[in-house]
């Protein structure tokens, strides 16, 4: 059953239509986006807190030693100045909402977070304990209650959600599973697989979690790269000094850049070999042509006529004979 939000009304009352003049306008902005805000997130995070408790779960105090990251890891990196604010937020005004964790499946006494690992890493920075609801929850419950939180909460790029939906389905969860998780539906997901399934490790590691690409641009560099001359290009771009000096946040559009200069290069044309020779005291003329999947025989000769009608009755046994010797050979 859903939450209903205890102070809905509150956050919802109809905002007073401003008088004309900048002084009305500028009070009314001051109101949604102010202090008074800032209070109401702080009322809106003590509802869900009194909902918790309520509902029967238990917020208790964890070290931050004893928990271990949730193994289906749904971020490539951590922004580092957002954590940075994050963690000044808990050393100023404490942690509002708790984490989620379960009892470790293999190990007594530890716990695997299910969502909240940014906040449990900041409470490890600032040598605090941790506040978390404990719920024994399996696997499949896990990653749906990991995936929706981190859907609403954590902002997660186009492509570690692609990628995590790729972790999940490695890991035997169902696509029914993964679309509850990632609150997807069947379109949205099989695009996600085909970027993460079909785009090289080292280009995405390279790239990383790409904020502001989304899921278009993500797909024309996979169409680009399903040619794998252009995939071996761009594995070497990224791996180049010129690439690696790039900022975080240049770099996806860097290699979309060059992929779309790179022509697909012209299939090397190879000349055919021939050959010609000649038997039976040069009453028999023979020409051939090998251009690899052709091979063209020329005979010349006073009863050619017949001679190429009996190589032709031949064929099927002299291919068979072919097949036998090729076995022998390579022994397959």
């Amino acid at each position: 059953m859903a939450r209903k939000h205890l102070l809905t009304n509150l956050s919802a009352l109809p905002t007073q239509k401003p008088s004309a003049g900048n002084s009305s306008e500028a009070r009314a902005d001051y109101a949604r986006r102010g202090a008074s805000r800032s209070m109401m997130q702080s009322l809106d995070e003590m509802a869900e807190n009194s909902m918790r408790v309520l509902e029967g779960e238990t917020i208790v105090m964890l070290d931050p030693e004893l928990l271990d990251a949730s193994s289906f890891v749904d971020r490539i990196s951590d922004d580092e100045e957002d954590f940075s604010a994050l963690v000044e937020a808990i050393r100023n005004a404490g942690q509002s909402i708790p984490i989620l964790v379960r009892p470790h499946p293999d190990e007594p006494d530890r716990y695997m977070i299910v969502y909240g690992h940014r906040r449990a890493r900041a409470a490890k920075e600032l040598g605090i304990k941790v506040r978390a609801v404990i719920k024994p929850l399996e696997d499949i419950a896990h990653v749906i209650a990991q995936g929706q939180e981190n859907t609403a909460r954590a902002n997660l790029t186009f492509i570690e959600k692609a990628l995590f939906a790729k972790k999940l389905s490695s890991s035997g969860m169902t696509k029914e599973t993964i679309k509850t998780a990632l609150t997807v539906d069947d379109t949205l997901l099989s695009r996600m697989l085909s970027v993460a399934e079909n785009i090289p490790e080292t280009i995405l590691d390279a790239i990383g979690s790409a904020k502001g690409v989304g899921r278009d641009r993500w797909e024309e560099v996979k169409k680009l790269i399903l040619d794998p001359a252009r995939a071996e290009w761009a594995i070497e771009f990224v791996a180049s000094d010129q690439f690696k000096d790039l900022g975080v946040e240049a770099r996806f559009n860097a290699l979309l850049a060059q992929l779309k200069k790179a022509r697909k290069p012209k299939p090397r044309v190879t000349k055919p070999v021939e050959r010609s020779w000649a038997f039976a005291e040069k009453a028999v003329a023979v020409s051939t042509k090998d251009a690899g999947k052709a091979f063209t025989l020329s005979l010349k000769s006073k009863d050619a006529s017949r001679f190429g009608a009996f190589l032709s009755d031949q064929l099927e046994d002299l291919y068979q004979e072919f097949q036998r010797t090729e076995t022998q050979r390579t022994g397959d």
